[in-house]
């Protein structure tokens, strides 16, 4: 293949093939700036030079996971002495701390407790909306989802109901990792599969909901199968633009059971950040929005990644408890908007607040 001749017919409307993706993935030295180069004029293209953020925040339920995945350094099993679950009050308690924060967007992320039914999820939602009125509560994974309508007796499509009837603003597209089920059987044995995801991510869109999507890259899948996860999602946004935004999640190995197994020696690697968002900018042409996870890449390198295709930088989170536990520093916990303001001003762009569904404020 011609890297050259692959990015002028990108460039001039054609679409990327599977095969076309894994061998951009692949490519070394200068040809990344190429690539780097060709999503950034696709990404001016189509979102001009505005970057957006979400004011949001992370509430950490608890860490106790039926699944303790291999790529996971949170969960815990309900006995393991720094095992937590809140209870009412004070997940109440966080709640008047996201208010008081002034979000939009409330996101709870937590291990998928064993006990938990969907009573809990509908309980969840709607203490957000009694404490912080009119937020956009984002949450409920396919992998939660799944369990708790299983946990209920119910279908998975009725429980999607019950949860828009509770309050749940939009559908977290997490519990991806990578779509294929070879590398799902190493890093997340217990998480559903690649056809379940599928399913209830079209079920989402039947019942109403947006979505986030994700790819959890830079553990033991190849090139190939991350263009094959980028081909799934793309098959899915032709079919019913449920998409909101791709969320590229660079795996942190520290603490994580596939590092103390020798499965994995490290994460991804900076060239990988910067080719995963410009080839998913380059492959996802049915798709307005790539986020770059500060929190995952660092800030720098989330500057770098602006200017490889990205338009988004994710939110202020105040808490991320997850990336922290696998090796991520105290600064990935809050990035504060003086700061992107900051960032975008250096390389020429300029910074606008957005909600969870992308309408600019």
């Amino acid at each position: 293949m011609n890297i050259n001749i692959i990015l002028d017919d990108v460039l001039g409307g054609s679409r990327l093939t599977e095969e076309e993706a894994a061998f951009l993935f692949n490519v070394n030295s200068r040809d990344v700036w190429k690539v780097a180069e060709a999503a950034d004029i696709i990404r001016e293209r189509k979102k001009g030079d505005v970057v957006t953020y979400v004011r949001n925040m992370n509430i950490h339920m608890t860490n106790i996971c039926k699944n303790r995945c291999g790529l996971c350094a949170f969960g815990r099993k309900a006995t393991d002495p720094d095992a937590f679950c809140f209870s009412d009050d004070e997940f109440r308690e966080h709640t008047k701390d996201a208010l008081a924060k002034n979000v939009t967007e409330v996101c709870y992320l937590s291990g998928i407790h064993p006990e938990f039914t969907l009573d809990n999820y509908e309980k969840m939602i709607k203490i957000f909306h009694e404490i912080i009125p009119g937020v956009h509560v984002h949450g409920c994974s396919p992998d939660e989802i799944i369990f708790a309508a299983k946990k209920s007796g119910i279908s998975t499509k009725e429980a999607l109901i019950k949860l828009k009837e509770a309050g749940l603003g939009s559908v977290q597209g997490t519990a991806a990792e990578i779509l294929v089920d070879r590398v799902r059987k190493i890093i997340c044995q217990k998480k559903l599969s690649t056809s379940e995801w599928v399913r209830i991510i079209k079920e989402a869109a039947d019942v109403g909901f947006r979505a986030t999507s994700t790819i959890m890259y830079g553990s033991v899948e190849t090139m190939e199968e991350r263009a094959r996860h980028l081909s799934i999602l793309r098959d899915i946004q032709d079919e019913c633009h449920v998409f909101t935004e791709l969320v590229p999640l660079a795996f942190l190995h520290k603490n994580t059971p596939l590092e103390k197994a020798g499965l994995v020696t490290h994460g991804s690697t900076g060239k990988e950040d910067i080719l995963l968002i410009a080839v998913s900018r380059l492959f996802l042409d049915n798709f307005d929005n790539i986020q770059v996870p500060w929190s995952k890449v660092g800030q720098k390198m989330t500057q770098l990644c602006l200017i490889a295709g990205g338009n988004d930088v994710g939110g202020t989170m105040f808490a991320d408890a997850l990336s922290r536990t696998a090796g991520a520093g105290e600064e990935a916990d809050y990035f504060s908007p003086d700061d992107m303001e900051w960032m975008c001003e250096d390389i020429g762009r300029t910074l606008h607040q957005r909600d969870t569904l992308y309408n600019l404020l």
